[in-house]
């Protein structure tokens, strides 16, 4: 007699090789653990200037960055291109402008600049002569009405120069917050009543030995740019990022995933520069490897996306880099455009993503998509990571992976993972982590423990606890984490990452409150699919789209099933509010990388909460049996 065993088939994958695939660990004091890849980091290079001056000898014409033509109403045009024979030309130029000038790590050079060729050019000059510079949020300066974050940079950093793309665009922020001292210099345009220089000029300078002689100088330990923190509750902290830390990075990432060196990479790419996941992350493997990267000026926005999907059905990249909403909105759009499959799926040997939790609903669409049009899937990787480690501490390492799960540290990183109010938290020591913030020793001091390692707030878990090569899983952040009135612990993070699954494709984000109240409640940001649903049109107040019976239904509908799958007050949804008025930039509520800060936005949003938890507050969504 046999029998038939009923099995799912083990998903076909386009081959990727992951470099880390066994780890060590090591018991400490009571309640400590240290974690370790078995795989050794090696050598890697002194300071960036490095690969530049690798490729622009091995692969002059080859393009290291391409953007689009400004044809103004937010238009674009042809691809204008900079080769990497060009890109270190005018690095050796502006670097010398800069050394005439005699800046200094005590007078750096403040970027006001989306990404733009001139803004990579500029950070190029900095990097050879060895000059730190700032990329600034665009936003500080641009919607911001108060500038007080652009105010904190600038107070904080003591600029020799401020760089900014557009007199029109940052004028008005350049006038209200840089001293007249400071020498301003733009890409394009005049602020009135301001004496500025212009690009050109520090692009036509002639470069001497002296710039050459700088670069030489430039050590591990040298400080190649500052990168602000988000900011939750406080101002932004001055990261100081080393050519050391970012060096040793890049090769840390390269031997994790070691795709990466098996041919130039091609990007196409939108993440700001002024974050740590584009800035240093994406900019520098294009660097290392003698990569191309294709600046998208699109963005997952209802506004912007269309720009982004016009360039991933004309550039064919070969990995893929987005934070969760961008994902989530080519998901959506590759189901009805049979161009952006074609192109998008041609080459890409991997997806990637960063800043927040993408919801299993659009890993498993994206599968199924890459499936129906080339046969196989393609791997979706993620990790864990901050701007204090410039920026990657651990990747997946293996295709057959979770939302949620962050994997192995990378190569010469160890993790200190320590038991922490019933929570594991994860704390970093390597090449790879800031020395500390800048002209800030007392914030220096706060965020390493007594052994040196660096504390993240971060709190994992482990995947497998029978299989520790396969790494860890997100589980939150401790600050974010409360207790009920009942003493009932709360754990923020999964239950945040169930209420965002559950509500797909209409929960955007969601931030948990009750703290010290009897009850778990949720404050929902919805949403485009919201719009769509409730059949008002694009031009409708968000008011009367959450207000309408479409929506409250399918809202309704989510409460209700998480509800039933709760298994206690910890973790069921009790109440809950759709916000119609989107999180602030100017109160620290979402990065203009799109990541939501849970603790702003309790803290600007107290009443709301308050009357959630009172019942004062209209709308309140309930769990009905």
């Amino acid at each position: 007699m046999s029998e038939t065993i009923n099995s799912t088939p083990t998903p076909r994958y386009r081959p990727v090789n992951f470099g880390v695939t066994r780890v060590s660990v090591r018991e400490g004091a009571p309640g400590v653990r240290y974690v370790q890849a078995e795989l050794p980091l090696g050598a890697f290079a002194r300071r960036l200037s490095d690969f530049l001056v690798h490729w622009a000898e091995a692969e002059p014409d080859r393009t290291f960055m391409a953007r689009r033509a400004q044809l103004g109403d937010g238009r674009t045009g042809d691809w204008q291109r900079i080769s990497y024979a060009q890109a270190l030309d005018s690095a050796r130029r502006i670097g010398q402008a800069l050394l005439d000038r005699k800046l200094s790590p005590e007078r750096p050079v403040v970027i006001l600049s989306e990404n733009t060729l001139e803004h990579a050019l500029m950070s190029l000059g900095c990097i050879y002569a060895g000059v730190p510079y700032c990329p600034v949020s665009p936003a500080y300066a641009t919607v911001s009405q108060d500038y007080d974050k652009l105010r904190h940079v600038l107070d904080t950093l003591t600029p020799g120069l401020v760089f900014a793309a557009d007199g029109a665009r940052y004028g008005r922020a350049i006038q209200t917050t840089v001293g007249a001292d400071v020498e301003v210099v733009l890409a394009q345009g005049s602020i009135e009543g301001r004496k500025s220089t212009s690009f050109d000029t520090l692009r036509n300078t002639s470069a001497t030995t002296a710039v050459d002689d700088a670069m030489h100088a430039v050590r591990p330990d040298t400080i190649a740019k500052f990168l602000f923190t988000s900011g939750s509750t406080k101002m932004p902290k001055p990261v100081i990022n080393t050519h050391r830390m970012w060096c040793a990075n890049l090769q840390q990432i390269t031997l994790s995933m070691p795709v990466l060196a098996e041919a130039p990479p091609v990007f196409v790419d939108w993440l700001p520069w002024n974050h740590t996941f584009g800035g240093n992350h994406n900019v520098g493997l294009t660097l290392q490897h003698g990569g191309t990267l294709y600046i998208d000026d699109g963005k997952p926005t209802a506004a912007l996306i269309n720009e982004t999907l016009r360039n991933l059905r004309e550039i064919a990249p070969t990995l893929y880099f987005n934070v969760p909403t961008g994902f989530e909105m080519i998901a959506q759009a590759m189901k009805t455009d049979a161009e952006l499959r074609r192109n998008l799926l041609s080459r890409v040997r991997m997806f990637f993503y960063s800043g927040a939790g993408l919801a299993q609903p659009v890993w498993d669409s994206l599968h199924e998509t890459a499936e129906a049009e080339v046969g196989e899937r393609i791997v979706m990787a993620t990790g864990l990571g901050m701007t204090e480690s410039a920026p990657s501490a651990m990747f997946t390492n293996s295709p057959n992976v979770k939302a949620g799960d962050i994997g192995a540290p990378v190569p010469g990183m160890t993790l200190k993972l320590v038991d922490v109010d019933g929570k594991i938290e994860v704390r970093y020591r390597g090449p790879n982590v800031t020395p500390g913030y800048w002209r800030s020793e007392q914030a220096t001091r706060d965020v390493f423990d007594e052994e040196g390692y660096l504390c993240t707030g971060d709190a994992v878990q482990w995947i497998d606890p029978d299989n520790i090569h396969r790494g860890l899983k997100f589980d939150g952040r401790i600050a974010e984490d409360f207790k009920l009135a009942t003493g009932t612990f709360v754990s923020v993070g999964p239950m945040r990452a169930k209420v965002i699954v559950t509500g797909a494709p209409y929960v955007q984000d969601v931030v948990l409150t009750g703290l010290n109240m009897k009850e778990v409640g949720a404050l929902i940001f919805p949403s485009p699919a919201c719009r769509t649903v409730s059949g008002l049109g694009a031009d409708a107040p968000w008011e009367d789209v959450l207000a309408s019976e479409p929506v409250r239904l399918r809202l309704q509908a989510v409460i209700n099933q998480l509800a039933r799958e709760a298994t206690g007050s910890a973790n069921r949804i009790a109440r809950a509010l759709l916000l119609a008025e989107p999180p602030s930039i100017d109160k620290g509520e979402v990065t203009d990388k799109g990541s939501l800060n849970q603790r702003a936005v309790l803290k600007h949003r107290d009443a709301l909460v308050q009357a959630l938890h009172d019942d004062s507050a209209p709308g309140i969504i309930k769990p009905q049996a």
